[in-house]
């Protein structure tokens, strides 16, 4: 089923990805969010191709996931069982991603960091620091900001837990669970609430 994603869409996206849709045949079904991932792709028993995603994830977000489970469908439809993120999906999600590359589609903040991304795509948008902080600026983080923002031995909250922020271990903070006295690492940009 393909209703209502345009909604999720950046408006000039729609076209292209509508495009993609009559040529490669899937259905794809949006979801409650999902805390470990924002989308999937798979084959089912019954031979045809679902993709879902996240119902929660702002239309820029939602646009690159949707574009890297397409590419994840290519690439088993031309190369059969590869690894997941291997050279054969960097080079179909490189390909289906280039006509998006295009300022009418994604904010001046987002596309010289999602173009540097595009060089050399990792698994997880949120491998690439600069990429992540540019969408997460997207979302509905009322209240929220970046842990790189936050002074050393600040108190925040993050998933209804309360840490301490300690310092910078190479690209990550050590953070102390102040109920459990454990020492958490945390990406740069983990969005938390300060207390």
């Amino acid at each position: 089923m393909k209703e209502n994603y345009q909604t999720y869409l950046p408006e000039n996206a729609i076209p292209l990805v509508q495009e993609l849709f009559e040529h490669y045949d899937f259905t794809l079904k949006i979801v409650n969010n999902r805390s470990t991932k924002h989308g999937d792709f798979r084959r089912l028993p019954n031979k045809k191709y679902q993709i879902t995603i996240n119902n929660s994830l702002h239309k820029y977000q939602f646009l690159l996931t949707l574009i890297h489970e397409i590419a994840h469908l290519v690439t088993h439809q031309k190369y059969g069982y590869v690894k997941p993120h291997g050279k054969e999906w960097k080079q179909q999600f490189q390909h289906l991603m280039l006509p998006f590359l295009h300022p009418e589609i994604f904010p001046k903040e987002i596309l010289p960091h999602l173009a540097n991304y595009l060089k050399n795509p990792k698994a997880s948008t949120g491998s690439d620091v600069q990429l992540s902080i540019a969408l997460k600026q997207y979302d509905a983080m009322l209240g929220k900001c970046f842990i790189f923002e936050i002074p050393e031995g600040r108190i925040f909250k993050f998933k209804n837990r309360t840490f301490t922020k300690g310092n910078k271990q190479r690209t990550r903070y050590r953070c102390t669970e102040i109920k459990s006295q454990k020492i958490y690492l945390f990406s740069a940009h983990a969005a938390v609430e300060i207390v």
